[in-house]
């Protein structure tokens, strides 16, 4: 739809709709909000500022928002030295550990898959979007996902160098 020469609804506009839609649908409210934002920024003019930085410093902001929220009980004081005595006491803590260090190490690669292959950031979003909107999955799914595929691209590097 044209209005004085400016695209009102692009196709970039279509797609985000349709998001909305399935998280609605999806009872999802992080895409719904998400969506949200992002046309009001896209439909304000704001986009041209806004979205390169989002972009570019997005995924830093929001592993700091996370880290806030994980650390929230340490500084109410209802996770202390007692509670890490005891954890350590469980295997089950062990292996959250290990699971703890395993996963930063994974989402590290995806970083590095995310700056230097963007073409398939489409493939993870939307991947991560279906999650989100129909498995009520949570929405750290690109980095991660880029990790994992980070992570199997360079096994497959691997074992092709080694084969031949």
């Amino acid at each position: 739809m044209w209005k004085d020469g400016l695209q009102l609804i692009s196709q970039a506009s279509i797609f985000m709709l349709i998001l909305l839609a399935v998280g609605v649908l999806g009872k999802n409210q992080s895409l719904v909000i998400a969506v949200l934002i992002l046309l009001f920024i896209k439909w304000v003019g704001l986009g041209d500022k806004v979205f390169p930085f989002l972009q570019m410093k997005g995924i830093p902001i929001a592993v700091t928002i996370l880290t806030i929220s994980v650390l929230v009980p340490i500084v109410t004081g209802e996770i202390g030295f007692k509670q890490l005595g005891e954890a350590v006491k469980s295997y089950y803590a062990w292996i959250a550990l290990a699971s703890g260090i395993f996963v930063a190490l994974i989402a590290k690669g995806g970083v590095v898959l995310l700056q230097n292959d963007p073409h398939i950031t489409a493939a993870l979003v939307i991947g991560t979007i279906l999650a989100v909107a129909l498995f009520n999955g949570v929405a750290v799914g690109p980095l991660i996902g880029a990790g994992i595929a980070y992570a199997a691209m360079k096994a497959a590097e691997m074992f092709s160098s080694a084969g031949g």
